[in-house]
């Protein structure tokens, strides 16, 4: 039986690519005090929302990952939503 290794699965699409929304407007810097930006990038739980669903770039998706852990710590965001 010829199995396929590797690849998109058949009758997969090519995923497009959402632009960055931070390089798209110009920020240099994702600030931990505008949390209502910050809660676009977290799940109704409060979970960190994965790279492949908010469409950032990879060092803003860091960065935003970061700016929501200080705003955890600064109490602007829930760590857990929902209990």
């Amino acid at each position: 039986m010829g199995r396929r290794r590797g690849g998109p699965p058949r009758g997969a699409r090519p995923a497009k690519s959402k632009p960055c929304v931070f390089c798209k407007e110009n920020i240099d810097y994702v600030d931990y005090k505008d949390y209502n930006m910050l809660r676009r990038f977290t799940s109704d739980r409060g979970k960190i929302r994965a790279r492949r669903v908010t469409g950032l770039c990879p060092q803003h998706q860091r960065e935003a990952a970061i700016a929501i852990k200080r705003a955890r710590e600064m109490a602007l965001l829930p760590y857990v939503v929902g209990r």
